[in-house]
């Protein structure tokens, strides 16, 4: 099982018509990466606290509908987080947040995981949030130590950041319980480090997505590996990055899977699957059937 936590939320995303428009998606990096996996047919659950009303009634619709496991999932009576992403020309998208006081920040440690857990996935507003951040960072520590492949993906939201050195300091001290780093340039230039101090601190790899220039990843042993982005039509690049999270550890996770990483492959099936997200509205990642052999 590949757990994934964190952030649950409502994305508005502007219409083309009526003009002006906001239409209600579902959202938040770690839920796309969960939907995501569901999708490719993973045996994934999610772990995050969700609203009990109606918006986080249909958060959670969606991931039943993709087969997640939802056993790990707190509830509360605080509404559901939203977030409003303003689209750039090329697709790409910026974010403001209404996130006082809603539910999925109250996010508590929970006890032991599945013994069937094998990978944990963390990012994005849930480690920036508190108090929900801190008991996200202690899962991260506590199913490191155990020996579960855990991937950090950072999302930076700077909006949310009140204080850039802060998280800077504590996303450094986060990086000797990740066995796999996955960021965006726009990410890589925020926190300002370099990938050979990352690898030394703890992961074993770092994977950087680059837009319209496909992936790459460094790892520990020094090996560089690419993969192109593939061309399509862009409607928007609404958790292109979570289904590249997901792919990721689809592969990585993959059932008798042994032996060193077969990067560009990974790569490659991270990279057209992140393609298809991008080429419909919001968060809508692909099933097996898109991706082909």
């Amino acid at each position: 099982m590949i757990v994934v936590g964190g952030e649950a939320l409502i994305d508005l995303v502007p219409v083309a018509q009526p003009p002006g428009a906001l239409l209600p998606r579902p959202g938040g990096g770690p839920y796309n990466t969960a939907l995501a996996l569901g999708r490719l047919g993973a045996d994934v659950a999610f772990c995050s606290r969700v609203s009990t009303d109606g918006l986080g009634e249909s958060l959670l619709a969606g991931l039943r509908a993709a087969g997640v496991d939802l056993s790990l999932v707190q509830r509360g009576p605080e509404p559901t987080t939203l977030a409003v992403p303003s689209l750039a020309p090329d697709g790409s998208a910026a974010y403001g947040f209404y996130v006082e006081g809603t539910a999925d920040r109250l996010f508590t440690l929970p006890g032991a995981l599945p013994a069937s857990a094998r990978a944990l996935a963390l990012g994005t507003c849930s480690l920036a949030l508190e108090p929900g951040a801190s008991a996200y960072e202690a899962l991260l520590r506590r199913e490191s130590r155990r020996g579960l492949l855990t991937l950090l993906d950072p999302n930076i939201r700077p909006g949310l950041i009140p204080d850039p050195e802060a998280y800077r300091a504590r996303f450094r001290g986060w990086l000797p319980y990740v066995s796999v780093l996955k960021l965006s340039e726009e990410d890589a230039r925020w926190l300002g480090g370099r990938v050979e101090d990352w690898l030394a601190a703890g992961p074993s790899a770092v994977v950087l997505t680059r837009g319209d220039q496909g992936l790459t990843v460094r790892t520990r042993e020094g090996a560089e590996h690419a993969a192109a982005a593939r061309p399509v039509a862009v409607v928007d690049t609404i958790g292109a990055g979570d289904t590249v999270n997901a792919a990721l550890l689809h592969r990585l996770t993959a059932p008798g899977r042994s032996g060193p990483v077969d990067w560009p492959a990974v790569l490659a099936h991270a990279a057209h699957a992140a393609a298809l997200t991008c080429t419909r509205a919001g968060a809508e990642p692909p099933y097996p059937g898109e991706l082909g052999a």
